[in-house]
């Protein structure tokens, strides 16, 4: 079976302790604004632009944008097809993430462990999800007849500036087995005791490495590996993109990349640590960027205190409600109708009710002239 060659430097140690410095805060925050989903869906565009940008794809972030959210666009068809593509796989990776949250079966596998909770149920890693996700990058683009099989001859990649061989990836009769033999290797006990973000990077680069496919290896290389994240809890609300982060350190990518291409002519002995590195490193800096806005979204850090780190999912209305409450100390209901014009009295009196259940306001006086306030500590 495989087994992945690396050293825990000091560098990785550092790496890790920062972004899991940054996940707890974003884990912990307080509050959580309700244009979380507005962030979300900006995280989908960067990765879905950078993504395909990064393999040459010409279209603007705009016109990313506006593909993703459903418009229509000018603009030559591959590009468009690529776009459109890589949203359908980022739309099936949160699939496979809720399916396993809500601890049921996935698509398409049945070797399920059918225990009650998820802490005890690894999640199963396979080909399937391997040929799905470049089924979906690749649809209208190669030949349907190519979508999600294993490329059938011998490839090499080149420098595009000198012309020379920069990669020469296993012969086409091995992929397969080294697939399962990796596949394997991320479903073993053995895997499971690496962290999360390490084995994130193994994934990254194995796929990249193996070159299992005749093209679309660099997006279902680095989609593929975002699962062990994802499933052990380091989605960080799926706001960070590290799509973005290679494109705009693509040099330093495919360096790191090449480096670690060169380090053995066997791919599972290759010495992965600068690699990882690199890696854990870029994690961290997208984790920590995700931690300030997380810190400048937070409403009224005082409650973190007073209602002992417990998150509050707020709606649009609600957070208008609270930051009033900040800004002047208090509310009543005809101030609360001024800022919610177009809002019930009844959906008024509901979000606050709820606020009030949470712990972050305090209700005074009586039901008619009643003011409401945030906890204070």
């Amino acid at each position: 079976m495989f087994t992945p060659v690396f050293t825990i430097t000091n560098q990785v140690l550092k790496n890790i302790g920062n972004l899991e410095s940054a996940k707890a805060l974003i884990d912990e925050a307080p509050l959580i604004p309700a244009y979380e989903k507005q962030f979300k869906q900006d995280a989908i565009i960067r990765t879905v632009h950078y993504g395909t940008r990064i393999e040459g794809n010409d279209l603007s972030f705009q016109e990313v944008a506006r593909l993703v959210e459903g418009q229509k666009i000018t603009a030559g068809q591959r590009d468009i097809q690529e776009v459109i593509n890589y949203r359908n796989v980022i739309e099936y990776l949160e699939e496979l993430w809720s399916l396993y949250d809500a601890n049921m079966p996935l698509p398409e596998e049945k070797i399920i462990s059918k225990a009650d909770d998820k802490e005890n149920r690894p999640f199963f890693y396979s080909e399937t999800i391997i040929k799905k996700i470049h089924t979906l990058t690749t649809e209208k683009v190669i030949p349907a007849d190519q979508c999600g099989k294993y490329r059938h001859q011998q490839v090499v990649l080149k420098n595009t500036q000198t012309g020379e061989i920069a990669h020469r990836p296993p012969p086409a009769i091995e992929v397969p087995y080294l697939i399962t033999d990796f596949v394997s290797w991320l479903n073993s006990s053995l895997s499971n005791e690496i962290h999360p973000t390490i084995k994130s990077a193994i994934t990254q680069y194995i796929l990249v490495a193996i070159h299992p496919f005749i093209e679309g290896n660099g997006r279902i290389s680095r989609a593929f590996a975002i699962l062990p994240l994802y499933v052990n809890n380091y989605d960080i609300r799926r706001l960070f993109s590290l799509e973005e982060y290679f494109d705009r350190n693509a040099e330093d990518y495919y360096n790191n990349i090449q480096k670690t291409h060169l380090k053995a002519s066997d791919i599972f002995k290759r010495d992965l640590t600068l690699w990882i590195e690199y890696y854990t490193q870029a994690l961290a800096i997208e984790f920590n960027r995700i931690k300030e806005k997380v810190k400048s979204l937070s409403r009224d850090i005082k409650l973190k205190q007073k209602l002992g780190g417990k998150q509050i999912p707020l709606t649009e209305r609600q957070i208008k409600l609270v930051e009033y409450m900040q800004q002047f100390g208090g509310i009543r209901m005809p101030e609360a109708k001024e800022i919610l014009p177009m809002v019930s009295d009844d959906t008024i009196w509901r979000d606050l009710k709820k606020l009030i259940s949470a712990g972050a306001v305090q209700k005074q006086g009586s039901t008619k002239g009643a003011y409401y306030a945030l906890t204070t500590v």
